[in-house]
């Protein structure tokens, strides 16, 4: 079954008549087609895909008409979606709620006379994206694999003269030559006192001496890997090594923990509890992990936040991701992204060491 059919049941179940789907990452879910520009409207037993003529010829090329019809309008664009709906009958219009700004939802409003305009389908969506499927899996392998291959690469483009910038524009330049369309996320790296800092920017400074954080990610056929590695500039000293090996127990611990049906926030809790044991409390201070896929952070969370109903289920895709940070000296954070497969048991993308590399 499709994305889009998968929808299209989910609204046949919920009473739903129609729904605009706005965003860009959305549209090419249902669709299999990325473009800028234009509207995705479906109803349970119809699709559109409205959009304009720099994107018409490539959008009947690669969108399954049988399924969605590709229009260009003769009109201006909302225009034409009254005209759908109109043509249709639909009453009430259902919008993506965590997508759409303030202005499209008044525009929305404004435009569509005699229709009720309403949130509710970036929750439908979402749960929808939350289950993987065989494709999207192996999309997702494709994309960690290039990631996988730019940190071997990166390994021996590092030395003491890089600066953080270089570092981060060579791990995405090596990424778009082997296959990927842009990366997941804006890369991180981060070294010596930059690497306290978990989302730190690249600096245009040569690398600091001691921990080296790189957390960076392809996308292949619009699905994201994300992957984090801590390294050495230079020699670590013991307390280095402590802290590393900390994060590491955490990590691989967490994932060998991981199976079907787990509470997310205990699987948070198998790592925080070896490092705040470790004597770091309050040093991991954002959630073990996040779901990926078209987007990079997407549900579930494996965070102590996490409601007592948010489980680990077959076809999540998460992130495993703890980390030391020590305010002014120094951090290290770890991350695989792994997945549950249909047995139950956990599948870890990621092919990359994960020992302690001294450059």
């Amino acid at each position: 079954m499709s994305h889009l059919s998968k929808l299209q049941s989910t609204m046949k179940e919920k009473s739903t008549e129609a729904i605009l789907v706005s965003s860009e990452i959305n549209q090419r879910y249902l669709s299999g087609f990325s473009y800028t520009d234009g509207y995705m409207l479906v109803l349970p037993d119809a699709a559109y895909l409205i959009t304009d003529f720099r994107y018409i010829e490539a959008a009947r090329t690669v969108v399954n008409q049988e399924e969605c019809q590709v229009v260009l309008p003769d009109t201006r664009m909302f225009a034409y979606i009254q005209k759908l709906l109109t043509n249709h009958g639909i009453k009430v219009l259902t919008f993506e709620e965590s997508e759409a700004s303030y202005a499209l939802y008044t525009r929305l409003c404004e435009s569509f006379e005699g229709v009720t305009i309403l949130s509710g389908a970036s929750a439908i969506l979402d749960a929808l994206r939350l289950y993987k499927d065989e494709d999207e899996i192996a999309a997702m392998t494709r994309a960690q694999a290039v990631t996988d291959a730019a940190f071997a690469h990166i390994l021996n483009f590092i030395t003491p003269d890089r600066t953080e910038i270089e570092v981060a524009l060579e791990l995405e330049f090596f990424m778009r030559a082997h296959g990927s369309e842009g990366t997941a996320f804006e890369t991180i790296a981060v070294s010596g006192t930059n690497s306290s800092r978990p989302h730190g920017t690249p600096r245009d400074v040569k690398l600091e001496k001691g921990f080296f954080t790189m957390d960076f990610g392809a996308r292949v056929d619009g699905y994201c890997s994300d992957m984090t590695r801590t390294v050495v500039i230079g020699k670590a000293d013991e307390e280095m090594k402590r802290l590393y090996n900390t994060v590491l127990l955490a990590q691989t611990s967490a994932i060998d923990a991981l199976r079907a049906g787990m509470k997310c926030f205990d699987a948070d809790k198998v790592a925080r509890d070896i490092i705040e044991n470790a004597g770091y409390k309050g040093c991991f201070g954002h959630s073990l992990g996040h779901g990926v896929g078209l987007f990079i952070h997407e549900t579930p969370r494996l965070s102590p936040a996490s409601a007592e109903s948010e489980l680990l289920l077959p076809g999540h895709v998460v992130t495993v991701e703890p980390g030391i940070y020590i305010e002014g000296k120094y951090g290290c954070r770890i991350e695989d992204m792994v997945t549950v497969l249909a047995d139950g048991t956990i599948h870890d993308f990621t092919q990359s060491p994960k020992e302690l590399i001294e450059l």
